[in-house]
């Protein structure tokens, strides 16, 4: 029974052998002209500016949620749709049809009410933010608004918020 499998035990120690044979000649035969620039870190061809550890919004993550959600559905819905054609055959097809349906309705809604929630708008000029202990949108609480000016990230001199 384990004789079937030596085909693919056979790819497996192929494929791991070339990518570790290829790295191995990349590494002590290709060229080393380090520099300051090909040692700096790499963001998509833009200069880095700031920390790597700033915050980033919650959508962020809820985008990458939906993202998993809708992902997933696709690899429940592919298998589906590939042997659906047995289905028919079988006579099963109309209440595999439903399921799907039904499958594909729930996540419909699902991302409706994301929409309708906002969760995919990134553009928080709509929605008035409340800030913390001032009970009023768009308002800073007194204690926090101050005359002394800050640098932000860039290094720029940023204007003191304060109250009308």
């Amino acid at each position: 029974m384990l004789s079937e499998f030596y085909p693919l035990f056979l790819q497996v120690i192929m494929a791991g052998g070339l990518a570790l044979t290829l790295l191995l000649a990349a590494r002590y035969l290709g060229p080393r002209r380090p520099n300051r620039i090909k040692q700096g870190v790499y963001e998509s061809g833009m200069d880095p500016v700031g920390s790597a550890h700033e915050r980033f919004s919650v959508k962020f993550y809820l985008v990458a949620m939906i993202f998993i959600v809708f992902d997933v559905e696709v690899v429940f819905l592919y298998p589906w749709a590939v042997s659906y054609k047995e289905f028919l055959a079988s006579g099963a097809g109309l209440g595999v049809l439903g399921v799907m349906g039904f499958f594909v309705i729930i996540l419909a809604l699902g991302l409706l009410y994301d929409i309708k929630k906002g969760g995919l708008d990134f553009d928080d000029t709509r929605r008035p933010v409340l800030r913390a202990d001032s009970g009023q949108p768009g308002r800073l609480p007194e204690a926090t608004t101050s005359r002394v000016s800050a640098p932000d990230v860039t290094g720029r001199v940023l204007e003191p918020v304060v109250n009308p």
